[in-house]
């Protein structure tokens, strides 16, 4: 077979390869374009047989596509890419040390005359205490949990994901570590009784992620199986939704919400549910098309509700 690339916006030839195997992957063009392009490496590559088409996937093979003897292959430029366990470092880093410095009042953040001090109030300090342990978790699940594929992100997303979490993080520190910080209204009943909820949320979000990770070590990258519920009493949220992550991490940061009764915080918190429930409805209905036993319980973030 042969194989014509054009480019997607211009159609001008880019690459034509002869000779090619009628069983070689889409993956396996990539490399063959890869050598005519070397700063077009596999992952930065877009490849759909109609401009405006679906992406051909990588495990795709040449000779199952509607194609002739000559396949004709549109190409787009994704632009760098960065790989994931890159992105989530960069996500996570930054606002774990951007917190921090707030915390500790570095100069030229709030008056000098505040610069290196403490707060009085100890949910203050609780609250430091709370937000970094979080982003730790997640740099450990980050470099020892999560399976990544080879999938990249292009690096103007990166960028934006940085600024969001980055800025935000800045923002919500700035109040609760600023001078004028004012306690909750219930004191410390409120914080110990919204610790407790943190608590439990980060070890059912750190639970249900080695679930995961167990789930695809057992079937491979191709695993067709969904999650269930197994011994560890945190993953029977799976009972009642698709996506019980999410729906731990919500709660942590609305028990966070609580505990410092800070606006941004809930900001932060209302922004994320945002998101993770088109996340949670995208990856619930994937689930009810695959799986025709799936169960008709599950709701896709919030129990009996969304």
């Amino acid at each position: 077979m042969k194989v014509e690339v054009l480019d997607g916006r211009t159609r001008q030839q880019l690459c034509f390869l002869d000779k090619v195997e009628p069983h070689v992957t889409i993956g396996e063009i990539k490399r063959l374009f890869h050598k005519s392009y070397q700063q077009l490496y596999p992952a930065r590559q877009d490849l759909k047989l109609d401009p405006k088409g679906k992406s051909l996937k990588d495990d795709d093979v040449l000779q199952n596509l509607p194609v002739g003897t000559t396949a004709t292959i549109y190409f787009r430029d994704l632009g760098p890419q960065i790989g994931w366990t890159m992105v989530f470092l960069a996500e996570y880093i930054g606002p774990l040390f951007i917190y921090l410095l707030f915390y500790f009042r570095v100069p030229y953040i709030y008056s000098q005359q505040d610069a290196f001090t403490s707060s009085s109030n100890s949910v203050v300090t609780l609250a430091c205490a709370c937000h970094t342990c979080h982003y730790i978790k997640r740099l450990i699940e980050t470099i020892f949990v999560h399976r990544f594929s080879h999938g990249t992100m292009p690096l103007r997303t990166i960028v934006r994901n940085c600024v969001y979490y980055w800025t935000f993080s800045a923002w919500l520190a700035f109040y609760i570590n600023h001078p004028l910080y004012t306690p909750p209204s219930y004191g410390d009943m409120q914080a110990n009784y919204a610790l407790a909820i943190f608590v439990l949320c980060e070890a059912g979000n750190f639970s249900i992620h080695v679930a995961l990770n167990n789930l695809k070590a057992e079937g491979g990258p191709k695993c067709r199986k969904f999650p269930r519920p197994t011994k560890n009493p945190f993953t029977w949220l799976f009972f009642l939704v698709s996506c019980p992550n999410y729906t731990y991490e919500v709660g942590a940061w609305a028990s966070f919400s609580v505990m410092t009764q800070c606006l941004p915080v809930a900001l932060f918190t209302f922004f994320g549910l945002i998101q993770m429930t088109i996340w949670a409805n995208g990856k619930h209905k994937a689930y009810t098309r695959e799986f025709k036993d799936y169960p008709h319980l599950r709701m896709p973030i919030i129990p009996l509700l969304l």
